[in-house]
């Protein structure tokens, strides 16, 4: 994942920073509890699409 995309992206729900699980191909806001996968190297970055996680998820991180 390019460094200089993960500065500019932010959660398209509330547009907060996100943060890269590299294991998992993910980008997770915390704050709406969503994982958005990436492949081949984009982010997708559509709220239908993501994973919702549960708070114990969120708390690991």
């Amino acid at each position: 994942m390019d460094p200089k995309l993960l500065d500019i992206l932010v959660c398209p729900l509330c547009k907060s920073p996100l943060i890269y699980h590299k294991a998992e191909q993910e980008l997770i806001c915390k704050a709406d509890r969503l994982a958005f996968a990436i492949e081949d190297d984009i982010p997708v970055m559509l709220a239908d699409e993501a994973r919702k996680m549960t708070a114990e998820e969120v708390a690991k991180l």
